[in-house]
């Protein structure tokens, strides 16, 4: 069955999400001072990735709300008990500095123009609506995708099957005829051959150690990828 579209993942895929919350972070230390408990801005910044590891974590098991999880995670983080109004105050300050980093990885718009003419494209994502309908439209590359789908919604997350196969409904496509590609090896490209659909590993940091998946290293392989004559019959890196 030939591939009709491409479903994507946005944060650390097409969106540099880890640089942005790293330079938003620091930057916001900077304007706030290191929290207390913390010794350095290193070991926040690590505390803050671990938490939001676990809170999205409580959130795809459909154990919190979206607002839920961000809340909790900034009381952990700053080993307070805080009102709702203060915590979503404190996310504000924090979101400023984040947005001021957002940047697309430079292979992502070549990418989009390379596929535009050959591949139906939407998105797939685990945050929200409100979240990425906004940093989409502010990265200018809102209207290469014909729907945006987030588990805020949905009611859903990745790795679920139901998530995968919402997405191939919006654009009327059997999961056979879609690919969907994403940075996370189990959440996104296992998650998505178990629902049916080609699931493609973006290894940018090339961890490698998964031979089972198909992967690739950079957005720039993924056109050759699609265009091969594997018909994606056997894991690997392609390139």
């Amino acid at each position: 069955m030939p591939i009709r579209a491409v479903l994507w993942d946005i944060d650390d895929t097409l969106f540099d999400y880890t640089g942005a919350d790293t330079t938003g972070m620091s930057r916001h230390f900077e304007a706030e001072g290191l929290p207390d408990g913390y010794d350095t801005a290193e070991e926040a910044l690590r505390r803050w990735r671990e938490l939001t590891t676990l809170h999205w974590g409580r959130f795809a098991a459909g154990e919190s709300t979206f607002e839920e999880q961000r809340r909790d995670r900034i009381r952990d983080f700053l080993g307070a008990e805080m009102a709702d109004a203060a915590a979503d105050e404190w996310f504000a300050r924090h979101v400023t500095h984040f947005e001021a980093a957002w940047a697309l990885f430079p292979d992502a718009v070549p990418v989009l123009d390379a596929l535009a003419g050959e591949y139906r494209h939407a998105i797939l994502s685990n945050s929200s609506i409100r979240n990425q309908e906004r940093k989409l439209r502010t990265l200018g590359v809102r209207d290469r995708f014909e729907a945006v789908l987030c588990a805020a919604e949905l009611g859903v997350s990745k790795p679920a099957p139901e998530a995968f196969h919402a997405a191939c409904e919006a654009l009327e496509l059997l999961p056979g005829e879609v690919a969907y590609i994403g940075d996370q090896p189990d959440i996104d490209a296992r998650g998505a051959v178990e629902a049916g659909l080609t699931g493609i590993w973006l290894d940018r940091a090339g961890a490698g150690g998964r031979p089972e998946l198909v992967s690739v290293s950079g957005l720039d392989q993924l056109p050759e990828l699609l265009r091969g004559n594997t018909r994606f019959g056997a894991p690997g890196t392609f390139g």
